[in-house]
C-alpha cells in the first residue's frame, strides 16, 4: 500500500506535463488556424479590391483625398505592403508625385488597423472581454490618427517628409540589400494557396466567387481560433504563467517597445503583431499600457522590411519607404517618447470602448464608418467641391 502511495504523486505530475503538452500543442494549432485566417482574409480582399484600390490611388492629386484613399484603398485590401507597394509603383512610373504618396502613405497607416478591430469584434458577446479588446485594438488605430492630425498640416506647410526622404535616399540608393523571406509567411502561405488554388482549379470558382468565399471561411477560422485561444488566455490568467507574462510585460517600456519593432521585422506584419496582442488584451493577460508599446514597436516594424527590400530596387521606391518610415518615428516621437502623451491615444481608446460596450452595434458602426463610409464621403467632397 505504501509504495503504490509513493508512487502515485509521480504518476500525476508526468500525467500532469503530459496534459499541458497537449494543451500547448492545440493552442499552437489553434494559433496557426488564426494566422492562416488572417493571411486568408488579406489574400481573399486582395482578389476583390485590389483592381479598385489601384484605379483610388491613382485617382487623385489633393492631398486631402489622398489621406482617404489611402485609408480606403488599404481597408479594402487588407494591407499597407501592397498600398505602398502600389503607391511606389505610381511614383516609380512618373504618374505620382513623392509629394503627393505622403498622404496616401498616412492613411495606409490607419487603414492597416483594421485587421485587429475586427478581431477584437470576436469578444462581443462577452462585455469585459470585449471592452479590454476593443480598446486594445483601437489604441494603434488612435495613435496613427493622431500622428496624422500632427504631422498632416506640418507636412502641407512644409513638406518635411518628401523632403528628407529624398536627400536620404539619395544618400543611401545603390546600397545592395534586398528582401528576407518571413518565417510566417513560409509557414502560412501554403495554406493560403492551397485553399485559393481548391476553389480555383478544382471548384472552378471565379475571383470575385473566390473572394467571398474565402473571406466566410478566413472569418470562420478567425473566430473559431479567437474562441479557443481566449479560452486558453483565461485559464493561463488564473494560474502560476500569468506572473511570468506579467513580468515580461512589466518590464521597461522601451524594451517591449524594440520587442515590438523586432517581432514585426521579422514576421513582416503589423496587422498580425497587433491582432495577437488583442486576445491577451482580451482575456486580461497584459493591461492596454503593457500593449502599446508593441504597438508602436510594431508601426515601426513594418516599416524596416520594406525599407530593406526598396534598398535593391529604384530611388523612387526607397524615398516612399522612407517617407513611411520617418512618419512612424515622427508619430512615436510625439506620441509615445513623452510618457504623458502615450496616455492621449490609451484613453481614448478606452473611452470608445467604454461606451460601444453598452451598445455594441455603433463598434461596428464605428468600423464601418471609420474605414469605408467616412473615406468614400470624403474623397467625393475633396474631389467634386
Amino acid at each position: 500500500m505504501t509504495h503504490d502511495n509513493a508512487g502515485t504523486p509521480g504518476t500525476d505530475h508526468a500525467k500532469h506535463i503530459y496534459i499541458n503538452i497537449l494543451r500547448a500543442l492545440i493552442f499552437i494549432a489553434f494559433l496557426y488556424m488564426f494566422l492562416v485566417g488572417i493571411g486568408l482574409l488579406g489574400d481573399s480582399f486582395k482578389l476583390l479590391g485590389k483592381g479598385v484600390a489601384e484605379q483610388l490611388i491613382a485617382a487623385t492629386s489633393n492631398p486631402f483625398a489622398g489621406l482617404f484613399i489611402g485609408l480606403l484603398a488599404t481597408s479594402i485590401v487588407q494591407s499597407s505592403s501592397v498600398t505602398t507597394s502600389m503607391t511606389v509603383a505610381l511614383v516609380s512610373g512618373g504618374a505620382l508625385t513623392l509629394q503627393n504618396a505622403v498622404p496616401i502613405i498616412m492613411g495606409a497607416n490607419i487603414g492597416t488597423t483594421i485587421t485587429c478591430l475586427l478581431v477584437s469584434l470576436g469578444h462581443v458577446r462577452r462585455n469585459e472581454e470585449f471592452e479590454r479588446a476593443f480598446a486594445g485594438a483601437n489604441m494603434h488605430d488612435c495613435f496613427n490618427v493622431l500622428s496624422v492630425i500632427v504631422l498632416m498640416p506640418l507636412q502641407l506647410a512644409t513638406g518635411f517628409l518628401d523632403k528628407t526622404a529624398e536627400f536620404l535616399s539619395s544618400i543611401f540608393y545603390g546600397a545592395q540589400s534586398g528582401e528576407f523571406p518571413s518565417p510566417l509567411a513560409i509557414a502560412i502561405k501554403p495554406a493560403v494557396h492551397a485553399i485559393h488554388g481548391m476553389m480555383r482549379d478544382t471548384l472552378e470558382l471565379t475571383d470575385l466567387t473566390t473572394g467571398i468565399v474565402s473571406v466566410t471561411i478566413s472569418a470562420l477560422f478567425i473566430f473559431m481560433a479567437l474562441t479557443f485561444m481566449v479560452k486558453s488566455m483565461r485559464v493561463l490568467a488564473a494560474s502560476k504563467v500569468e506572473k511570468q507574462i506579467t513580468r515580461i510585460f512589466s518590464a521597461n517600456t522601451y524594451i517591449i517597445f524594440l520587442i515590438g519593432v523586432m517581432v514585426t521585422a521579422i514576421i513582416q506584419s503589423s496587422s498580425i503583431t497587433t491582432s495577437i496582442m488583442v486576445p491577451m488584451i482580451g482575456a486580461g493577460l497584459i493591461t492596454l499600457e503593457q500593449g502599446f508599446p508593441i504597438a508602436v514597436g510594431a508601426n515601426i516594424g513594418t516599416t524596416i522590411t520594406a525599407l530593406m527590400a526598396a534598398l535593391a530596387g529604384n530611388q523612387a521606391g526607397l524615398a516612399v519607404a522612407f517617407v513611411h518610415l520617418l512618419f512612424n518615428l515622427c508619430g512615436t516621437l510625439i506620441f509615445f517618447v513623452p510618457p504623458w502623451t502615450r496616455r492621449i491615444p490609451v484613453n481614448i481608446a478606452k473611452f470608445l470602448a467604454k461606451h460601444f460596450v453598452r451598445r455594441k452595434q455603433l463598434a461596428f458602426a464605428y468600423v464601418a464608418g471609420l474605414f469605408f463610409v467616412l473615406p468614400i464621403v470624403l474623397i467625393y467632397i475633396t474631389e467634386h467641391w
